[in-house]
Formats: structure tokens, C-alpha cells, sequence
């Protein structure tokens, strides 16, 4: 009886130590996986992508307010740029929601733009058209929209919702999240409403940089 317990105690000792080595090689590949990330990191130093608004061109803004529910009915071609200021980090754009809001709220659906993979210091450029058909339209907006067109200046914002992934070398990140607002100022020379005709005499006035989040 007093072998047999022996050799069940020399097993439970084995197991023991399997454990404990199988944990301190976990514990190192972690360790060395986060040294890896961090000097990556130090001598990669990726940065977001560089966006800008290079245009927009306003070709309607038909506000009804003549019920207690506004509409607004909106539709504006903006060029987008992007730039990848990184030496050494690709980037894959698999989705890039794009749309026009008014303080705040959306005034277009969105218009998706197609995936693409930007390499290092690559530009690309899109030209997509945003509209919105009969827009429900808060009331405070409604009278907002007005005054600011009466006074000669209307600010909009594009906004782009995404996905990104990362690639150095050949290896690639997984999916962060991307969002960007660029503002886009429209001026006019004042007067004329905000219906169809007044929405000609709007123009964007420069091309401006966006902030972007990921």
C-alpha cells in the first residue's frame, strides 16, 4: 500500500511541474509578444490617414415647412482625398459610409464608397453623391437652416463611418474603427430662401481638412 501511495504522490509532483512549465512558457510568449507589439509600435509609429474635402457641390435644398413635420430634401456631390502619410504601414479601407448632416443631424442616406488598400504615401480620391428625399426635419433646424442662409453662410459637416485594418509587411491588424467629420462651408451673397434656387446661389466656399478618430 505505501508504493503504491509513493507513486501517486511522484505523479501528482510530475503534473505539477508540467503545469508550471506550461505556464511560464505562456507567460514568456506573452511577455515577448508585447515586446514585439511595443517595437513595432516605437519604429512604425503608424498615424491615421489624412483626409480632406476638396469640393461639394450643392445641387438641391428643398426645405417644406409648411406642416408641423418639416422635410428636407438634400443632394450635394463632395470630392474626398485621403492620404497615407506612413512609410511603412498599408492601409485597407473595407468600409467608408459617407453622408451630409446639419448640426448634427443626418440630412442624407448614406452612400457607400468602395474598399481599397492605400499603400504607403498613396492618395485616393472619391466623388460620390450624397442625397436625401424627404428627410424628416426638426423645427428649430428648419428655422436655423433659414437664418443661416439669410445670413450668408451655411456649415455642413461630411462625415465618414468605417472600417480600416493595418498591413506591415505581410502581416495584417485586425478591423479598427474609423470615423471622420469634415466641414464644409457654404456661402452666399444672402437672401432668396432655401428652396431649390436659393441652394444655386450657395457655394463652397475652400477646401478644408478633416478630423479623423480610429
Amino acid at each position: 500500500m505505501g508504493g503504491k501511495k509513493d507513486c501517486g504522490n511522484h505523479a501528482d509532483d510530475d503534473l505539477r511541474q508540467s503545469c508550471r512549465r506550461l505556464l511560464c512558457i505562456l507567460f514568456t510568449l506573452a511577455v515577448l509578444a508585447g515586446v514585439v507589439a511595443l517595437i513595432l509600435y516605437l519604429v512604425l509609429r503608424p498615424t491615421h490617414p489624412r483626409f480632406s474635402l476638396q469640393d461639394a457641390t450643392l445641387r438641391q435644398l428643398d426645405l417644406t415647412s409648411n406642416t408641423s413635420a418639416p422635410q428636407l430634401s438634400t443632394a450635394v456631390q463632395v470630392t474626398l482625398a485621403s492620404r497615407n502619410p506612413n512609410a511603412r504601414v498599408g492601409v485597407y479601407y473595407d468600409r467608408l459610409d459617407v453622408y451630409l448632416s446639419y448640426k448634427y443631424q443626418q440630412v442624407t442616406l448614406a452612400t457607400r464608397l468602395p474598399p481599397v488598400y492605400q499603400g504607403h504615401g498613396d492618395v485616393d480620391v472619391w466623388s460620390p453623391v450624397l442625397s436625401g428625399p424627404g428627410v424628416p426635419f426638426a423645427p428649430f433646424l428648419a428655422g436655423a437652416l433659414g437664418k443661416d442662409v439669410e445670413s450668408g453662410l451655411v456649415i455642413m459637416e461630411v462625415r465618414v463611418d468605417g472600417r480600416v485594418r493595418w498591413k506591415v509587411g505581410s502581416w495584417v491588424s485586425g478591423h479598427y474603427h474609423i470615423f471622420i467629420t469634415c466641414p464644409a462651408f457654404f456661402v452666399t451673397g444672402g437672401g432668396g430662401g432655401y428652396s431649390v434656387a436659393g441652394a444655386h446661389g450657395l457655394r463652397f466656399k475652400s477646401p478644408t481638412y478633416c478630423r479623423v478618430e480610429v
